[in-house]
């Protein structure tokens, strides 16, 4: 277990003279907006496997500049959410980034597949699931938590290697621009916050003047989350939004009784969600935001999907990828009724090329 500055510093120098190493995170969220980080786990080889303590490390800083080494590779097994994680607390943008389970949808299997399914697949050998729900914050960690915790990264450096081997040549620079695009963080730090209402449940049935209102409701909400790092939820819940938004309700009384709300937090927070209808009900309609509700598909466009999608199913088993990495329904739906804007995923790079052929 890596427990101070100095032992964390001794790593990074081996770290910084491989080519590629493992590395995982494990953390709490229940209770705050951002999650707490309880552990670091690293490997330099499939026998060296470490543990590093961010309760007692507050300085990761010589991590951070491992992270940001060029000519290191780290590789992670679904990247998004621990690179988000992990940069918080380092402070360092990631570079040269392998992701397992990216690049197992580049290899004929589901870009979906979790860990211990695809080291169970590729090296016929079985994780425990047992410290999936432990508390990664309490100390000291069994003999038990650790064992996991290391095993997490134990077979990383192996899989990166098999799953090299298996891309095809021709599909092997897809994978590089998919994985080159987990160098730039906004790729997976999350929904921009002025599109968080694009997320609330039941926002389809909304008129454009109610999402303008829910716009300004949800952005505030999570300025508060931030501000107190508590969950969306314990600020006020989606239902309660959704209902303000809807009716477009300007008193106390209205907001009390909507939905799940207590009376202490209306009185708390009444007036700001009143004077944010407000504004909402100001915005001018050229600048309300577009309507969000899904267009029931005709029977032409019903057909001409699934010839899509059978399209891509075909061409995917070619190329051993996995067809949800060309595009997901919407985008499809988008694509066929010539609604994909010119900056979206199917209009640009190696999924332009894919679909070239396609006859709609």
């Amino acid at each position: 277990m890596i427990r101070t500055t100095e032992e964390l510093k001794a790593l990074m120098q081996r770290a910084h003279k491989t080519n590629a190493v493992a590395l995982d995170t494990e953390f709490v969220w229940e209770r705050t907006y951002y999650p707490k980080l309880g552990l670091i786990q690293l490997a330099l080889s499939n026998e060296e496997c470490f543990l590093i303590d961010p309760c007692t490390i507050k300085d990761l800083t010589p991590l951070g500049e491992l992270l940001a080494d060029p000519t290191v590779v780290k590789i992670f097994h679904d990247a998004p959410q621990d690179l988000s994680i992990i940069r918080t607390a380092t402070g360092a943008d990631p570079k040269n980034i392998f992701d397992t389970r990216l690049a197992a949808g580049f290899c004929g299997l589901s870009s979906t597949l979790s860990l211990s399914d695809l080291v169970e697949f590729l090296l016929d050998i079985k994780l425990s699931k047992d410290e999936t729900r432990t508390n990664w914050l309490k100390r000291p960690l069994s003999p038990n938590q650790k064992k996991y915790a290391k095993n997490d990264v134990r077979y990383l450096r192996a899989i990166r290697v098999l799953l090299q081997t298996r891309v095809l040549p021709e599909t092997a620079p897809w994978l590089e621009i998919e994985l080159t695009k987990l160098n730039t963080p906004k790729n997976y730090t999350g929904i921009d916050d002025l599109k968080r209402y694009t997320k609330i449940k039941g926002n389809g049935s909304l008129t454009q003047q109610s999402l303008a209102i829910l716009q300004k409701l949800a952005l505030w909400r999570e300025k508060e989350a931030k501000k107190k790092n508590r969950p969306r939820g314990h600020i006020i819940k989606d239902s309660v939004l959704l209902a303000i938004a809807k009716e477009h309700l300007q008193d106390t009384t209205s907001i009390q009784s909507c939905g799940e709300i207590s009376a202490k937090t209306t009185q708390f927070y009444g007036d700001a969600l009143i004077q944010l209808v407000q504004l909402g009900l100001n915005i001018p309609e050229t600048d309300y935001p577009a309507l969000l509700r899904r267009e029931k598909l005709s029977k032409t466009e019903q057909g001409s999907l699934t010839r899509l999608q059978n399209y891509i199913k075909l061409k995917s088993d070619v190329k051993g990828i996995d067809p949800a990495l060309v595009g997901n329904k919407k985008e499809l739906v988008d694509f066929i009724r010539d609604k994909s804007p010119a900056t979206s995923r199917q209009n640009n790079g190696w999924r332009k090329e894919f679909l070239s052929e396609m006859n709609i």
